[in-house]
C-alpha cells in the first residue's frame, strides 16, 4: 500500500500568495489546507486533523502565526515540523521564531523551488529514509557511508575525517540550520570552544574541497548568532511568485 499524500496546512491570510502557494504544493504532489486566520487552524489542530507539516505567516490578525506555533509546542507531543514563511526578516526576528519552536524560516517573497525544497528537508528531517549508515546522494554529490568517501561527479575529493564528518552531515540534511552547538556535539562529540578556530577551518576547507557554490548548485550560509546550513540553489528556469 502506498504512503498517503502529505497533508500540509497553510495559514496565509492574503488570498493570492494562498492561491500560489497551495498550486505549488499540489503540483509537487502534496494535499494542502488553507486557512485564512489562526482561530480556525487551531481548531483544526485541536481536532487532530493529520497534517505533516504546518506553513505559517506570522502577522495575522486575531491568532497570529506564533501564537499557533506556541500551542503546538505546547499542546502536540508528536514531531510536527513548522516553517515560519513571512515579511518579517530581521535577525531578531529570525531568532524569536527558531528560540519559539520553528523549524525553519523563509522570507516573503519566496521562490517555489526553495519553498518545496525546505519542505522536503524538513519531511526528511522527521521521517528520514535512509539510517545514518546507508549511502547516499544530493545533487552532483554522492557520499559512501562506508568507505568514508565523498565524490563530486564520481570524482574522489580528499577529506580528513573530520572533514568527511562535517561534509556529510549537511549533505545529509540541506536547509537543516545548524548551531555551532550543535555541530561541536554531532562532528566532535564534545564542545568546541567558541575561541577556537577548529570549526572555522573546517567549514572553510569543505567550501574549498566540496567546490560549494553556483558551480554546484549549493552554498554553505552562516549567520553567526544562530549557525550554518547548507542551500541549494534554486534552477534558473525556476518561475517567481508574484
Amino acid at each position: 500500500m502506498s504512503d498517503p499524500t502529505p497533508l500540509i496546512a497553510l495559514l496565509e491570510d492574503d488570498p493570492a500568495q494562498s492561491a500560489w502557494m497551495r498550486q505549488t504544493l499540489t503540483d509537487a504532489g502534496y494535499s494542502c489546507q488553507t486557512f485564512g486566520e489562526g482561530g480556525t487552524l487551531l481548531a483544526a489542530l485541536r481536532a487532530r486533523t493529520p497534517f505533516a507539516l504546518l506553513l505559517l505567516d506570522w502577522e495575522l490578525p486575531g491568532i497570529n502565526g506564533m501564537e499557533v506555533l506556541r500551542w503546538v509546542r505546547a499542546n502536540r507531543t508528536e514531531a510536527l515540523p513548522v516553517i515560519f514563511v513571512t515579511n518579517r526578516t530581521l535577525e531578531s526576528d529570525l531568532i524569536e521564531g527558531l528560540n519559539a519552536g520553528a523549524d525553519d524560516y523563509i522570507g516573503k517573497p519566496c521562490r517555489p523551488g526553495e519553498l518545496l525544497a525546505r519542505i522536503g528537508a524538513q519531511m526528511r528531517r522527521h521521517r528520514p529514509s535512509t539510517s545514518p549508515d546507508e549511502n547516499f546522494g544530493l545533487g552532483d554529490f554522492a557520499v559512501d557511508m562506508g568507505l568514508r568517501q565523498i565524490r563530486l561527479r564520481d570524482e574522489p575529493i580528499a577529506l580528513t575525517p573530520k572533514e568527511f564528518d562535517l561534509a556529510a552531515l549537511f549533505l545529509r540534511h540541506p536547509w537543516r540550520l545548524f548551531s555551532r552547538d550543535d555541530l561541536s556535539a554531532l562532528v566532535w562529540n564534545r564542545e568546541v570552544p567558541s575561541a577556537s578556530r577548529t570549526l572555522d577551518t573546517h567549514l572553510s576547507n569543505i567550501r574549498k574541497k566540496l567546490r560549494l557554490g553556483p558551480a554546484t548548485g549549493t552554498l554553505l550560509c552562516a549567520s553567526y548568532a544562530l549557525g550554518y546550513r547548507l542551500e541549494l540553489l534554486s534552477s534558473p528556469d525556476r518561475a517567481s511568485p508574484p
